[in-house]
């Protein structure tokens, strides 16, 4: 399968306001309502046939940038403008690329344009993650292949050489890696318990939806079954342990695997030894803290690459989410003693790969882990958790981190016809329960096989979207 190149002639954006049944704490932000926005890309061939392809993501605000100063308005026009911005580089050069090519590009012009624009590496990314996805999507469906037969092939034309921030990849035989890939079929979805979700019944709360789905921590795990967790920090150490306290009552007993998200709440690596120390201390949380496989991003992003957390890595392995801002921000951790990194689709499907190599280069070279953990963004079901399912699913990983199948009702404000195309494409990854169609999730797991159909995850153009329920923008 060749690498083709083609032509980038159309870029459109689409949005639907999002409301959230539950409020959703991280970090900084509480979330009760989110713009998502959809993109069309159109391609063109040598042969001049044409393919459209998509893909969605939420606005999320304070996550790409956390400055306080700004709003939530602010922070979504903020990821708007990377959008812009990035539609600008890819559709001004009328030169035919691979997919690939079209993203190494741009990569570094559309940091430069952003950061002319006062945005952030992280913020200016997410123009490109999306392009790139709605990219692929029609190079895929122009193939008719699926994204794990595209990546076996490297029908994207992926080549890390092109670029300076992957000249630590040159020498990869970038082919023989994508092929040895081994995708799974199912995976293991990972349950956030947020800052301000209930854990129990008693501290349910009394304006909780009644709409037939869950509400606390027990009721979560009763209706999915769920034995992986990511458990979210707020930066007290006093506060997250008595926190623990209280959810590792409730699932310690069926708890496989714990992840802790710091979300850059801790001032400095020493505020966070003082936690772990304190954490490791407490025999009552000794059972949470046996299942703990990584603490996620648990110190600010400006101080995360610059001071050597090794000493804190070899009591527990730490990884990095907030500040992989570029390609190069690995190999920067890396040095500074991190040995995970999050594969997050709103910083970038090439992104994930190429770390994903790394991983495997590091860890054969040192004899030691290098590791990438699933990571969710409040993905919505649709095009947007399809994908990065058919991401994470094809790198391989046993589990990944979902939420927004909990805090948002499915497709409940979607059109019914819209519903019904995707249960239709996928009847093993969705269900029709409470009066929507929604994320399936029996046993804590995931099913997977519908996502080996062509197009990236989407079975078809367009994926079944309703396209004129949404607002055209921008």
């Amino acid at each position: 399968m060749a690498a083709l190149r083609f032509f980038i002639d159309e870029i459109r954006f689409f949005e639907r306001d999002v409301a959230l049944r539950l409020p959703f704490r991280f970090g900084v932000a509480t979330l009760t309502s989110c713009p998502q926005v959809h993109v069309q890309a159109r391609i063109r061939f040598a042969d001049g046939s044409t393919m459209p392809g998509c893909a969605a993501e939420m606005l999320v605000p304070k996550w790409f940038d956390k400055n306080l100063a700004l709003s939530n308005e602010d922070n979504f026009e903020q990821l708007r403008t990377a959008l812009k911005l990035a539609r600008s580089a890819y559709t001004a050069e009328p030169v035919a690329h691979t997919a690939w090519g079209h993203f190494a590009a741009h990569y570094d012009a559309v940091l430069a344009a952003g950061a002319q624009a006062g945005l952030n590496p992280l913020v200016a990314s997410y123009g490109p993650a999306l392009i790139d996805r709605a990219v692929l999507d029609a190079l895929c469906l122009h193939l008719q292949c699926s994204f794990a037969q595209a990546m076996a092939t490297n029908a994207a034309g992926m080549a890390p050489r092109d670029l300076d921030a992957t000249r630590d990849l040159a020498s990869l035989d970038i082919d023989a890696f994508l092929a040895r890939r081994s995708p799974v079929t199912q995976i293991a979805a990972r349950h956030t318990v947020g800052l301000l979700d209930a854990i129990g019944q008693a501290d349910r709360p009394l304006d909780a939806p009644d709409d037939g789905l869950p509400c606390t921590l027990a009721e979560v795990v009763a209706r999915y079954g769920h034995r992986h967790f990511k458990l979210k920090l707020g930066g007290n150490a006093a506060v997250d342990l008595a926190r623990l306290r209280e959810i590792s009552n409730l699932i310690g007993a069926r708890a496989q695997v714990v992840t802790l998200d710091g979300n850059e709440q801790y001032a400095d690596a020493a505020a966070f030894a003082d936690f772990l120390d304190r954490f490791e201390a407490a025999p009552a949380l000794a059972p949470l803290r046996a299942r703990v496989v990584f603490v996620e991003q648990p110190i600010r992003r400006e101080q995360t690459l610059q001071c050597d957390v090794s000493a804190l890595a070899r009591r527990i392995p730490l990884l990095v989410d907030e500040s992989d801002s570029t390609l190069r921000s690995f190999v920067q951790a890396r040095a500074a003693g991190y040995t995970g990194i999050s594969s997050k689709s709103c910083k970038g499907v090439y992104k994930s790969i190429l770390n994903a190599a790394r991983c495997a280069l590091w860890s054969a070279a040192e004899g030691k882990t290098y590791f990438q953990s699933g990571e969710d963004l409040t993905m919505q079901a649709g095009v947007g958790v399809q994908q990065d399912l058919a991401l994470v699913g094809w790198l391989g990983l046993a589990h990944v981190e979902r939420n927004g199948h909990h805090y948002v009702n499915g497709m409940a404000a979607l059109p019914a016809q819209e519903q019904l195309a995707f249960q239709t494409a996928h009847p093993a990854l969705y269900e029709t329960s409470a009066g929507a169609v929604r994320l399936h999730i029996r046993d804590g797991l995931i099913d997977l096989h519908s996502l080996a159909c062509p197009g990236f995850a989407t079975a078809k153009p367009g994926a079944g979207i309703s396209w004129d329920a949404m607002r055209s923008a921008y």
